[in-house]
């Protein structure tokens, strides 16, 4: 036998060997997802657990729709504070100067 048919051989095994793994790994997953989705049925509605959490969710995010447009708002107005609260902080901070100056004579 040549070492280029070894070779094959050798990567024919391991591709299989990946192949083999990569489906009982997929399958274990398969397997924790059927038991965090709860029992279904095929006839009947599903009742799954996962189909709760997204009714919750979708349920969430329709209560906070408004906050959006109330939080734009919001930055506008902290910002315009922000400019306020830099005028006084320099007005402080000229005013510890006068302080300090006047201390000294």
């Amino acid at each position: 036998m040549s070492a280029l048919v070894v070779l094959a051989a050798i990567s024919v095994i391991g591709a299989a060997a990946l192949f083999v793994a990569l489906a009982l790994f997929l399958r274990a997953i398969v397997t924790e997802l059927e038991t965090i989705g709860g029992p279904t049925t095929r006839f009947v509605a599903p009742a799954n657990y996962l189909a709760k959490i997204r009714l919750g969710v979708r349920a969430i995010e329709r209560q906070t729709d408004a906050i959006a447009p109330q939080v734009g708002r919001l930055n506008e107005r902290l910002s315009a504070v922000l400019g306020g609260l830099k005028a006084i902080d320099g007005n402080l901070g000229a005013l510890i100067d006068s302080v300090s100056r006047q201390g000294r004579r």
